[in-house]
């Protein structure tokens, strides 16, 4: 269980510095949600 939550949590570390804040990361989903759908669309 150590050998994968210690990677994951570096992981989500990593991409929440990359966006710096709350509303960063909001817009990074939103983002990839709205390019995903304009593949389906």
């Amino acid at each position: 269980m150590r050998k994968f939550l210690i990677p994951a949590v570096l992981a989500a570390l990593t991409l929440l510095s990359g966006c710096a804040t709350v509303d960063g990361i909001g817009r990074d989903i939103s983002g990839g949600a709205n390019r995903v759908s304009g593949w389906l669309g």
